[in-house]
Formats: C-alpha cells, structure tokens, sequence
C-alpha cells in the first residue's frame, strides 16, 4: 500500500492535524539541550527529535517494558558512552544525561521501570538488580537471571533461569513452567504471565501461566511474534505473518483466555514490530517495506493507518516502536546513522492523551 493510498484512507479531522504539524517549521533545539536534535522527515516533513548523538550506541528497554516518565519528563535507555555499556536517564525536557548504576556485562534492553516510575531493574552479569532513581542505591534481587519483566497491579517479577520461568516476591521464587524461550510478560491485572516457545526458527507458541499454580494454557501458534497485553489483561495481541498470493502479510490478531479463537484486529502495512498506547486505542508499527520503511500509526476503531515518518533501520524487528504513558509522543531506535540512536515524534494533534502514570 502506497503513502497516498494510505493518507487517502485517514479521516479529515486526523489529516488537518497532520497538515498543521507538517506546516510547523522545523528548528535545531538550543544547544543547551543535550544531545537533541531536531529535523524534519523526508517522506512526511514531520518534526522527528534524535535524542541520543550517533556517535555511541544506545538502545531503548525491550518490547513491553516502561521506559519513560510523562509525569517526570525522563527516559531511561543503555549507552555505551562511557566505555562499558551502563543504564543511563535523560531529561526530556532539558537534554541532561545522568549515569544510573555501574555495571559490567549489562545486558542492553534489559532495563525497565516501575509502575510509578521510582525505581529502575537492570540486567548485568546475570545479576537483576534495583536501583532507586531518586537516591541512586541499588539492590540486588536474584541471580542466574537471564531476562526478566516487571508489571501488573504491584510490580510483579518474572524471571528467565535457562528455560525455567518463576516468579519472584521479594527473595522467594515461585517455579511457573519449563521449556520457555523467551521472558514472561506479565498480564496487567497482575494474575499471570505470557510466554513463548519456540517449534522451529520461524514457528512459536504463546502460551499464558497463573501465578499461584494452573495448568499453562495455549493461546496460538505459527509465525507469530511479538506479544503484547491489552492494557485491560482480558486479551493477548500479537503480530502474525500470512501468505498471501505470494507475498508475506502481517497481521494484527488478538487471543483471550478462554479458549476462543483468536480473532483479527486488523492488516498491516507489514509491520514486523508494534506497540499499544495505554488504552489499547491505537498501535504503532514499524514496517518491514523495503520501499517504505516507515514509522505508522493505526487507530483501531476504522483500522486505518498514517506514515508518521521513516525508520529506515536495518532490521524493522529491531525499531521497538512505543508511546509515552500520556501517548503524546512515540519513541523508537533506529541504526540508520551508523550506531543505534533514540528517536521521537510528537503526536499529540494526532492521538488522544491518555493517563500519565498508572
């Protein structure tokens, strides 16, 4: 689907906000501003904001991990700035950059934020540790740890030993399930977790497991990837990849617990990763178009989507695409500069503002 195709599907009351934020003149950000950089996209004449310089690399927190504060204006990221990959803060109002916690064998996306946005877990040397964002003290939780994420309704913990998922609460590890190849994402109402195992390369199984013991229950199969909760916990969406005459779609599908089939969301313009806002209104995707590789917004009520700039990144799987908490902006990392660096893109004219915190 071309650019034009799409702009001709978006409503007049989206494509008037458009209008107005492409005739915004678009201006470096003052030099006291960090690292920002302030241009305007190609394709779109959107403003987009570079927030880290691509001389270092810098990865933003994996898929489904808060990462930002819209209240307190920061977002946390990995840099290899100072020599030794370190977890790092940079103030979104002012540029200013502040080094977290000393670390050695960081692992890079492994960090993720509280639901209040006061403390910070991080991954290094399979070590997970806490650290207090306003005292910078840490914590060590656990160790043997190869991933983890943290969320629902009191900051449940899930970890990765191996193939062996668990829950932690406090120094006590409740075992979940074996045989799992990825982390567990944590249902917002804080009652279980999802996870995958992997059949062949291209061919996974999401499966859910209850905290408090439950058999694990199989929620899909197939070339399926990147698993995200509705911001309610009653449904699982993801991304499935189709065949259709000869070419690969992606489609947007969302499963419930109770064992009815999964259903469809919606097409894609081939995204190869998405994001939810926190009301589950609309989703952001990074296309995997060789031609279009761009950055998309899709309101979920008319299925219709718009180009909000390019990614232009090597691989779309690796864009990570993800809103503010407020959904006013839109974060992802891109390695088309050389290194990965942060991007931005304001959409406050485009997406309805949402609760700042939980």
């Amino acid at each position: 689907m071309t650019r034009r195709t799409l702009l001709g599907l978006i409503p007049s009351a989206l494509l008037a906000a458009s209008s107005r934020t492409r005739n915004r003149k678009s201006k470096p950000l003052p030099a006291n501003r960090g690292e920002f950089v302030r241009f305007a996209d190609p394709t779109t004449e959107n403003a987009v904001v570079r927030l880290t310089a691509p001389a270092h690399a810098s990865f933003l927190p994996a898929e489904q991990n808060r990462f930002v504060s819209s209240r307190e204006a920061f977002l946390v990221f990995s840099s290899d700035r100072s020599g030794e990959c370190a977890p790092f803060q940079v103030n979104l109002r002012t540029g200013a950059l502040t080094q977290l916690a000393e670390t050695k064998g960081l692992a890079n996306r492994a960090i993720a934020l509280d639901d209040k946005a006061r403390r910070m877990y991080f991954l290094h040397s399979d070590i997970l540790e806490e650290v207090d964002l306003r005292h910078l003290h840490t914590r060590r939780l656990a160790e043997d740890v190869a991933d983890f994420h943290v969320g629902g309704l009191n900051n449940e913990i899930v970890i990765r030993r191996q193939n062996h998922l668990e829950r932690l609460t406090g120094r006590v590890t409740e075992p979940l399930v074996d045989d799992v190849s990825s982390r567990g994402v944590v249902r917002p109402t804080g009652e279980g977790c999802a996870f995958c195992r992997t059949v062949t390369e291209d061919q996974h199984e999401f499966w859910y497991a209850p905290f408090g013991g439950g058999k694990p229950v199989l929620l899909a199969r197939g070339n399926i990837s990147c698993p995200y909760w509705r911001p309610d916990g009653r449904t699982l969406l993801f991304l499935r990849q189709m065949q259709h005459s000869g070419f690969v779609a992606s489609e947007l599908r969302e499963v419930a617990l109770d064992g009815r089939p999964e259903v469809l969301v919606s097409r894609t313009s081939q995204y190869a990763a998405f994001a939810p806002n926190s009301d589950g209104s609309v989703f952001v995707g990074a296309s995997r178009s060789k031609a279009q590789p761009d950055i998309v917004l899709l309101i979920r009520d008319v299925q219709r989507e718009m180009v909000l700039c390019e990614h232009r990144a090597r691989k779309a799987e690796t864009v990570s695409p993800a809103f503010s908490p407020n959904s006013q902006r839109v974060y992802f990392q891109s390695d088309h500069e050389g290194q990965f660096a942060i991007y931005s893109v304001n959409v406050e004219l485009l997406v309805e503002r949402t609760t700042d915190e939980l």
